[in-house]
């Protein structure tokens, strides 16, 4: 059953409820599918319009409806509705002798189906009228219990089986039991009902692949950029430098077609799953089609068909554009010595390309720790004379003298920048929800949840136990994380220089930004830090 929004109910024929199929047009206005309203008319008594019950004296001749055909042509390719192949199987009549001629309608008490020769009995003869009567099916001997001998009239809703009235008194004595029509009627219900879950799991998957699509589409085009980069910085060196841009266009050129790879197998296994969900739903629909109460019943039973295949939680899945930060940085610090001015230039791209992700960042004056000083806008804070009295509330820092922003982060990417002119001393970073905000001596490291960098005794810079050798003191700090990429980098906002970079990390939690403005150093360090407007120019913003 397709799936369709309320404006393309318009499309849908309300004997199948599905998708208009040789759609025409009866006397009353009303559009139908050509199959459906002609197997309709033939199972039923009385020849009328099955919405509005207008009763016709002769069977009217079918129209084909132009206009909603031409409508449901181009739905059926805008929604990529595949056309339904209909297939009726003839059912000889079982009293001709020689050539069987097709049969007519089937008997559920003589366990025989007529031609329209050999039906005329039946419907004459008043003994005869009695007898139920039904479109054509093969195996009638299947529509008899086989312990004892008489037809399956009922259905057992406990075992989910088709009895007769014998089993019913004995072998389902206790159990719920309802008569056939019933039963046809329910589970009828609950197909409709995986069907249409069905479709809408291969809606979700559809619109993942687009997702997926997207973000190969995105992922090429910052592949695009890195690429002309770094051609423009090699291009114009010697000889000797052209080994390094063909190392680095080939390193970006792997990042993207690893990209690709994961988008094609994700890709490969959500069109496999829709196969599979396109084969359940067509399984679903040839069922529904019957009208056959015993044969829809067992169909579902034999074909295992009420539930909708295993499949994939899609829900968390994505394929995200590689992030190529630093690729072209690390090509040209191996040649440091020559391309000295190139490094400068692309740094400075680099870092504005970045500053697009800049964020607006407070600080939470419920994590603050009472000997710290906050401004009233949230920008500021440093170290103060006084602990104040303040709420030991769970999300405080009782000890360790630092705060961190109002904002977290879980997906995505994201930079803010911090002034620290005139200190001597002081740690930023960004650190994971579950921190320990009561213990005493905190490791700041990637294991209990920090990534950050330090400024001790004025002009000790160090990230983990590594030093760091800048060229000058930075005054003003950028901190980027790329959260699905495990990347954390420092930039001196000022030179355009990269500082450190944590690669490689796994996030599992919220991520807040770390501020630690350390001991005022007997007044050395009584600068606040500060949370600084990012300046991005208008075309990088673009």
């Amino acid at each position: 059953m397709a799936v369709c929004t309320q404006a393309h109910y318009i499309f849908l024929c309300s004997i199948c409820l599905d998708v208009f199929t040789d759609s025409v047009t009866i006397p009353c206005g009303h559009n139908f599918c050509k199959y459906c309203i002609t197997d309709h008319w033939n199972i039923s008594d009385r020849c009328q319009c099955p919405l509005c019950n207008e009763a016709f004296t002769t069977r009217p001749d079918l129209r084909v409806n132009t206009f909603i055909s031409e409508m449901v042509a181009q739905f059926r390719q805008s929604n990529n509705v595949p056309t339904p192949c209909i297939i009726a199987r003839e059912v000889p009549c079982d009293v001709c002798n020689g050539t069987k001629l097709k049969a007519l309608k089937s008997c559920l008490v003589c366990l025989v189906s007529y031609c329209e020769t050999h039906l005329e009995h039946h419907l004459t003869a008043s003994r005869l009228k009695r007898h139920q009567l039904i479109n054509p099916v093969e195996n009638l001997e299947g529509r008899m219990c086989t312990k004892h001998d008489k037809p399956l009239e009922l259905f057992c809703k406990t075992d989910q089986t088709c009895v007769c009235t014998f089993c019913s008194g004995i072998d389902h004595k206790m159990h719920d039991v309802v008569p056939l029509k019933e039963g046809y009627e329910g589970k009828t219900a609950e197909l409709w009902k995986t069907g249409a879950e069905i479709q809408k799991m291969i809606q979700k998957r559809r619109l993942k692949i687009q997702e997926i699509k997207h973000s190969v589409d995105l992922s090429e085009e910052d592949a695009d950029r890195e690429i002309a980069e770094g051609v423009q910085v090699f291009t114009s060196l010697k000889e000797s430098v052209e080994r390094g841009l063909n190392e680095l266009i080939n390193t970006i050129k792997e990042k993207q077609k690893t990209t690709e790879k994961q988008a094609e197998a994700f890709i490969k296994e959500l069109e496999q799953e829709i196969s599979e969900l396109m084969k359940r739903s067509t399984e679903v629909e040839q069922v529904l089609r019957s009208e056959d109460h015993l044969h829809l019943l067992q169909s579902v039973q034999s074909l295992n068909i009420q539930q909708p295949p295993p499949t994939k939680d899609w829900t968390e899945v994505s394929v995200r554009p590689s992030s190529y930060e630093g690729t072209v940085v690390k090509a040209v610090v191996q040649l440091e010595e020559t391309l000295s001015k190139e490094m400068k230039k692309l740094l400075e791209a680099k870092l504005k390309r970045i500053q697009q992700y800049a964020v607006d960042v407070t600080l939470d004056p419920d994590t603050a720790s009472p000997k710290l000083i906050l401004s009233d806008d949230g920008k500021q804070v440093n170290l103060g004379g006084v602990r104040k009295n303040l709420p030991d509330n769970p999300e405080r820092f009782s000890n360790c003298v630092c705060v961190l922003g109002k904002q977290s982060f879980s997906s995505g990417r994201f930079y803010f920048e911090v002034q620290v002119k005139g200190k001597t001393e002081w740690i930023l970073g960004v650190a994971r929800e579950s921190i320990d905000r009561k213990g005493g001596i905190i490791t700041l490291n990637p294991q209990n949840g920090y990534w950050t960098i330090w400024l001790r005794n004025g002009n000790e810079y160090q990230a983990l136990a590594v030093l760091l050798s800048l060229k000058s003191p930075p005054q003003k700090v950028g901190v980027f994380v790329d959260y699905e990429e495990g990347l954390v980098s420092f930039y001196d906002v000022d030179a355009a220089a990269l500082i450190y970079s944590f690669t490689g990390c796994s996030f599992t939690e919220k991520l807040f930004p770390y501020f630690h403005p350390s001991s005022n150093d007997g007044g050395k360090n009584s600068a606040p830090l500060i949370i600084s407007p990012v300046k991005t120019d208008f075309f990088w913003k673009l």
